[in-house]
């Protein structure tokens, strides 16, 4: 028993420090190919549509040729339930995407994961607005001294571009939407997506709202580089990175499938602070005492958050647990009744 125990574990651990390898290692990668000082590839739309293209590619391979992965059956993904839920949701992961890329041509590594720290915020304040949260003022003084702490690490941000900031705040917005439109067209309909069925539905619908400012934006400047000779795309990098950001997936669903999506918040905000640090010894980005300040109010405001989380999830456990107790006792004391009423019947 207790050897069972260790090995589940270990294997929890392995699979977030799996996942923030992952994670650090795709967030590091995008800012190197996009920012202007280091690879100088600033076209976030188009490595958006490059990591979009190749995980369909490998989300439809599993899927439809191989068939290692089932899409769900009950209910059937049918084209109106297509339509109505998974074309939303693309629409809001691919301007994410779009926006969330674009902040690191901006920003640094260390100061983005700052302004990330909203997300629990965004997250909340969208379920209240569309009756999936439930207004507490307990819940809404935490996601004020989040923000607080994010407007104190702005505040001492050294490289603070309104542009960039900008656009990450819009990035978590549209990535809170999405995570709640989830909930509202998915998850009540009784469909659940693993992330290769997630890629397999919703990568196709990303690339495709992508191509239109694609095409508008990045392509016109791409041909004219490309007709000078004044650039050529390294295969191995955006191979490599393709691969970083499909494996970052499978990740994904080793965390969220062998643990718990809370799991994976926890372990996020472990990424985070693994991210400042290399952001500011290796990077050589300027992180300032009051950045530090700002983001540790923010990390307290966000652990709080995960607790409460856990401890709602504790309670739903407990009743479920108590109402199957309610069934069987319910069930045992109808068979002693039948038993009862067929002696007095024999008698």
């Amino acid at each position: 028993m207790a050897d069972g125990v260790m090995k589940k574990a270990l294997l929890s651990y392995a699979y977030v420090a799996l996942w923030i390898f992952l994670s650090f290692t795709v967030i590091v990668y995008n800012k190197y190919v996009l920012d202007p000082k280091m690879y100088a590839w600033p076209f976030p739309i188009s490595l958006t549509i490059i990591h979009m293209s190749f995980c369909s590619a490998l989300a439809i391979l599993l899927v439809r040729i191989l068939r290692l992965v089932a899409p769900p059956s009950s209910p059937p993904m049918t084209r109106r339930l297509y339509l109505s839920s998974v074309l939303p949701i693309g629409a809001f992961y691919s301007v994410s995407l779009w926006f969330s890329n674009s902040a690191y041509i901006y920003l640094s590594v260390s100061f983005i994961q700052m302004l990330k720290a909203l997300m629990p915020v965004a997250v909340y304040s969208i379920g209240v607005l569309f009756n999936k949260e439930t207004f507490r003022t307990s819940s809404m003084l935490n996601m004020l001294s989040i923000s607080f702490g994010v407007a104190i690490a702005a505040y001492g941000e050294a490289r603070f571009v309104s542009t960039g900031v900008a656009l990450q705040l819009a990035a978590v917005a549209f990535e809170a939407t999405r995570l709640v439109f989830i909930q509202i067209l998915l998850t009540s309909k009784g469909i659940s997506l693993n992330p290769i069925t997630s890629l397999y539905y919703v990568a196709p619908c990303c690339l495709a709202f992508l191509l239109v400012p694609w095409s508008l934006i990045e392509l016109p400047i791409l041909r004219d580089r490309l007709a000078a000779s004044a650039f050529r795309p390294d295969l191995l990098i955006f191979g490599t990175n393709c691969l970083c950001a499909f494996a970052l997936n499978l990740a994904v669903f080793l965390l969220v499938g062998k643990t718990s999506a809370l799991t994976m918040n926890v372990a996020g905000v472990v990424k985070d602070w693994l991210l400042i640090a290399f952001s500011w010894s290796v990077i050589r980005d300027t992180v300032t005492s009051i950045n530090l300040f700002g983001y540790a109010i923010a990390f307290l405001g966000v652990g709080y958050y995960n607790h409460a989380k856990l401890q709602a999830l504790k309670a739903k456990e407990a009743q479920k647990k108590a109402a199957q107790a309610d069934e069987e006792s319910g069930k045992l004391l109808e068979r002693a009744a039948g038993g009862n009423r067929k002696n007095d019947s024999q008698a």
